[in-house]
């Protein structure tokens, strides 16, 4: 990438549009240690005699079988994901669109796997009582090509609908991709993507994969009023980000030209404790969950 982050016209697109596609943003062996690490959890995933909860299935409509579909806390899981979680160009774009007190929410692997991948109606990724007064979003990173078969679908500008028009789309009851857009990656791309985005995508009947590794962010002044963690899961996922800022810093395979991300929220939002180790990077949402909605995505 020539610039350090996004452009003021590439952040205009995604304020309007909702979504924003970084076309071969991940190569070389950054991405191989991704992708490794990304197959890993995949084929203990697949395997579904287990009961480890950060697991999530759905049901193959053809045999009734348990299809993987999610994993979370990938950051824990993968020392990738953790030097990923650090990169600069994204964490500067991720200020630019939010603010400097950002903090990281949602860590999760989506997958759409081969001839029973599950479908996924037209949803949007949080409820509008806890989005406040700057966007917040995943950042995708594709290790897999996403077609016209595999792909998700949004509809731009969705995110900025009255909630009656959401409804209106929600209700549906086949999916259907009226007036929406494809969302066509390869493998290395990397999509901006709105939580309140309408987006979906079909079954999966085809010998294809498509996985996604979601980074999602939000302000921490945000979350502080809003929700829908307590105020007490802002300074623990700061630890995790400065945590992965230094795993990066460190890793062999990452460029020594490479500018590390200066991570220095304003106050209220200071660090603070940033150099007690951290038991675990693994931060369980429903321990700091504070609304009646579920935790689950």
């Amino acid at each position: 990438m020539p610039n350090l982050a996004i452009t003021d016209a590439q952040a205009a697109f995604f304020r309007a549009n909702g979504y924003l596609i970084l076309r071969g943003f991940l190569h070389s062996e950054e991405f191989s240690r991704l992708r490794q690490g990304v197959d890993n959890l995949t084929e203990y995933g697949k395997l579904g005699v287990h009961a480890d909860p950060d697991f999530l299935y759905g049901t193959g409509d053809k045999t009734g079988k348990r299809v993987l579909r999610r994993i979370e806390y990938v950051v824990d899981k993968s020392d990738a994901c953790k030097v990923l979680l650090g990169h600069p160009y994204i964490l500067r774009s991720v200020e630019r669109l939010i603010g400097k007190d950002f903090i990281p929410t949602w860590d999760s692997l989506v997958a759409k796997l081969p001839a029973e991948g599950v479908e996924v109606p037209w949803h949007r990724d949080a409820s509008h009582f806890h989005v406040g007064d700057a966007p917040i979003f995943t950042v995708a990173f594709y290790l897999d090509r996403a077609d016209q078969d595999t792909c998700l679908w949004v509809l731009p500008g969705s995110h900025q609908w009255k909630q009656s028009d959401v409804d209106q789309i929600v209700a549906r009851p086949v999916f259907s991709t009226d007036g929406a857009t494809p969302l066509l990656m390869d493998p290395g791309d990397v999509a901006f993507h709105h939580v309140l985005l309408l987006h979906g995508s079909r079954a999966n009947h085809t010998p294809k994969t498509r996985r996604v590794l979601y980074y999602e962010f939000r302000p921490a002044r945000v979350e502080a009023e809003l929700g829908p963690h307590t105020p007490e899961y802002i300074p623990l996922k700061q630890r995790v980000l400065v945590n992965c800022i230094a795993r990066r810093r460190a890793a062999p395979y990452v460029s020594r030209d490479e500018v590390p991300y200066d991570y220095d929220p304003p106050a209220p939002w200071t660090l603070t404790g940033v150099d007690v180790p951290l038991d675990s990077l693994r931060i369980p949402h429903e321990t700091y969950w504070r609304s009646s909605e579920s935790p689950e995505k």
